[in-house]
């Protein structure tokens, strides 16, 4: 089954805890929509990433798909340092607030895995399951040379043709069996055209500034473990150069019941317009509970506050 990209959707703003306005796509799904399916993209992504999928889910559920801070219609940052994951979480849970959201379900591509299995970490009781796109605990340092290869620069780009030449240039590797038609579909979800005619890259280039300099490397896997007892599942591109098939192996040890599908022909990341990867995604979405039960959401509810509390005395140089 597949829906058109033209699916209607409304462009919606929220104000951030530092006073930016966010942006945010949603796609209202049917009346008796059992839960919102909260999409969130990668690191140099926006809302149009999802063009294909979220029309597609929308026949069933209500999806929200966001622009993080400095990408898309989102605002920019006054100061890059707060291009980090800890400042894209806070973001997030303005909007599951500004939206009464109380029963989600995550997909999140790369970075925004990243962001969606953190609150799913420190807010359980509102998940009812989450998909992380070609995304875990441990992240190959030839993807990341990779993508700091391009990252934070710009080239001249004078049409839609360079634009998705541009693409290919990046992603050809990733998406080997694109045509012409692909990467012009590629470019117009990456640049946009300005007023005056220009074009440039649709995300602000100093989210590359926290990253310059450090080879920090944080330990992940306390994140990740957290999701053991919620629905979850792991994409992964069978080419990809920034999730290990064995580090998929080991989530899949760590965390029970953890599925995990492989999108063949695809690099970090796969688009979730694979035949293979919609499939994936429609079943696991059709097997979640439309709510957790009483006794489930108190659980959580301590579990979250507890894990909390463990972060916030290991960041007080605590013992925990």
């Amino acid at each position: 089954m597949s829906a058109s990209s033209a699916a209607p959707f409304v462009s919606r703003f929220y104000r951030s805890a530092d006073g930016l306005d966010l942006h945010y796509r949603d796609y209202a799904g049917p009346p008796d929509a059992p839960f919102t399916v909260l999409c969130i993209p990668g690191l140099t992504r926006n809302a149009r990433d999802f063009e294909v999928l979220a029309p597609h889910l929308a026949q069933r559920y209500r999806v929200l798909c966001v622009d993080l801070r400095g990408r898309g219609l989102s605002a920019y940052a006054k100061d890059p340092m707060t291009y980090v994951p800890p400042t894209y979480v806070r973001d997030v849970m303005a909007l599951l607030k500004a939206e009464r959201l109380r029963r989600v379900a995550f997909i999140g591509t790369s970075l925004g895995g990243l962001v969606s299995t953190v609150l799913t970490s420190i807010m359980p009781q509102r998940v009812l399951g989450i998909i992380v796109n070609d995304i875990g605990p441990e992240i190959d340092a030839a993807g990341l040379k990779r993508i700091g290869s391009y990252l934070g620069k710009a080239k001249p780009i004078l049409s839609w043709d360079d634009a998705a030449e541009a693409i290919k240039a990046i992603d050809g590797v990733i998406y080997p069996d694109y045509t012409s038609a692909d990467w012009q579909r590629m470019g117009r979800r990456r640049f946009r055209q300005e007023p005056d005619g220009s074009f440039r890259a649709d995300y602000d280039l100093d989210i590359s500034k926290p990253f310059a300099g450090t080879n920090a490397n944080p330990d992940l896997w306390p994140y990740f473990q957290r999701l053991r007892g919620i629905p979850a599942m792991v994409l992964r591109g069978a080419n990809s150069d920034l999730l290990a098939a064995a580090t998929v192996d080991r989530m899949r040890h760590e965390i029970p019941g953890l599925q995990a599908v492989e999108v063949p022909n695809r690099g970090h990341t796969p688009n979730l317009d694979e035949p293979v990867a919609l499939s994936a995604i429609d079943r696991f979405l059709a097997n979640l509970p439309h709510r957790n039960g009483p006794f489930t959401s108190i659980a959580r509810t301590l579990s979250g506050v507890a894990f909390m509390t463990k972060l916030a005395l290991k960041g007080a140089g605590g013992s925990a």
